[in-house]
């Protein structure tokens, strides 16, 4: 007898809180009605009924395999059950029958077999850690190996994935639950072997333990949305829209609670637990900073960035900076000395981009200033060029580093500077992006002149 599988779709079925079954598709109707249960009556597989029952009871979703036997049969199953009010849904995403006397195959291998008919362009498999286990020669030259050298390598390390059109990542969505997935755009790493689509399905073993993935892999239509300029924009895009979502939000609890523990809102503690609490809470300040220009990275370097042209007065936005860090300042002792109330210098750019270089070349200045020293806002016209120049009593930087500050991750101090080594390229890119310029001027053991150029007006 040849192992017969169920056409691959959920199959779908409601029961009570008891493992009563309500509603059926007919494949889950014919079932319980063939292993002995009656319409409306509790669930006749005891796995699926003690699951249902489960899950009424936990009032959480709940997966997990099962078996059942018909007909001289053996049925695997894939069961989600999750709760649905007073109800349980049930959504059954694999079903596979074979013969009692069979041995132990895979209850998977019957979907390969409808991959080979479908004349994909190769096959693969992976572990249940997703490392690869096979895959088809041709799809192995392409990767410059043989499929045994790959054995072992992480999937993702060779098949690079990204989100279908509807913003689904099908393949990672089912990998979470271990049910099968279709429609997963991708491409081999390095490669030009195009764009493939991935259909995978889990594979169990016979005590219904999960042991990995088994799939094919087809070529698609080359278009402009899945092209590999579009797939590097897609990617830059998707990590700014998620990195709020993915760091930021678990930052903020982090910080939150250490500055709760260390300030001991809630009650006394030993001084080195304080101590500690608060060396967590500045330190996730420092990376929260990280994130936040690194969003910004992505923000300013996409091909359609264009800053807006504002009419601005760039002495008031030296007053509104130096304000913002004088705290900062007086903690050391520095004093700034900034622009008087009635100088202005009229310019052109954008009023929070402006404001926010600003605010990194006096918050650079603090924190380069020797305590007690002295920084310098100075704005002056330079024929069609408003020029606002910040300037410090620091140890200065030598010629030969002058353009090196302004390169990405670019720290002159090294790590214990507390910087990210990001705020000077962005500040020069962004007034570079405004019809301006950034530079500097300095010498070791003078101090520095950085000096922000805007278009006049």
């Amino acid at each position: 007898m040849i192992e017969e599988a169920v056409p691959f779709f959920p199959i779908l079925g409601k029961a009570d809180a008891e493992g009563r079954l309500l509603e059926a598709d007919p494949p889950l109707a014919a079932l319980h009605a063939q292993t002995g249960g009656r319409p409306g009556g509790t669930l006749a597989v005891p796995q699926l009924a003690a699951l249902v029952r489960l899950v009424a009871r936990l009032q959480a979703a709940v997966s997990r395999p099962i078996k059942a036997a018909d007909d001289g049969s053996d049925i695997s199953l894939f069961v989600h059950a999750r709760p649905e009010g007073n109800h349980v849904a049930i959504e059954i995403t694999d079903w596979t029958a074979r013969p009692v006397t069979q041995g132990n195959r895979l209850r998977s291998e019957g979907r390969i077999d409808d991959f080979r008919r479908a004349s994909a362009d190769f096959q693969w498999m992976v572990s249940a850690e997703l490392k690869l286990a096979d895959i088809s020669a041709n799809a192995a030259a392409a990767l410059g190996s043989t499929a045994s050298g790959l054995v072992g390598q992480p999937f993702t390390r060779l098949f690079g994935l990204f989100d279908s059109p509807d913003g689904a990542m099908p393949m990672l969505d089912a990998v979470a639950t271990q049910r099968p997935f279709e429609g997963q755009r991708s491409r081999l790493r390095g490669t030009d072997f195009g764009m493939l689509m991935l259909d995978g399905y889990p594979v169990f073993d016979e005590n219904g333990r999960f042991i990995g993935y088994r799939g094919a892999a087809t070529r698609i239509e080359e278009d402009e949305a899945t092209s590999p300029v579009a797939v590097a924009a897609l990617a830059d895009e998707t990590f700014s829209a998620e990195i709020g979502k993915v760091l930021k939000a678990p930052l903020d609890r982090i910080i939150a609670n250490a500055d709760t523990i260390s300030t001991q809102a809630d009650g006394p503690l030993r001084r080195g637990y304080a101590d500690y609490a608060s060396d967590i809470a500045s330190a996730g300040r420092h990376l929260m900073s990280l994130v936040d220009d690194l969003i910004e990275l992505q923000t300013i370097e996409h091909p359609d960035y264009k800053p807006e042209q504002d009419e601005l007065d760039l002495c008031d936005l030296a007053r509104r900076a130096a304000g913002l860090l004088q705290v900062r300042a007086a903690d050391k002792g520095v004093r700034i000395d900034r622009p008087g109330e009635g100088e202005n210098l009229p310019a052109l750019g954008e009023f929070r981009r402006v404001l926010q270089i600003l605010v990194n070349l006096i918050g650079n200045a603090v924190r380069h200033s020797p305590d007690g020293g002295m920084i310098w806002l100075r704005a002056e016209r330079e024929d069609d060029k408003a020029v606002l120049i910040v300037a410090d009593q620091g140890v200065g930087i030598a010629e030969t580093d002058h353009e090196r500050i302004f390169e990405k991750f670019e720290r002159l101090h090294g790590a214990q500077s507390g910087a990210s080594g990001l705020g000077l390229y962005i500040s020069r890119q962004l007034a570079r992006a405004m019809g301006g310029d950034l530079t500097v001027d300095s010498a070791l053991g003078q101090g520095a002149r950085f000096i922000l150029t805007l278009p006049a007006r």
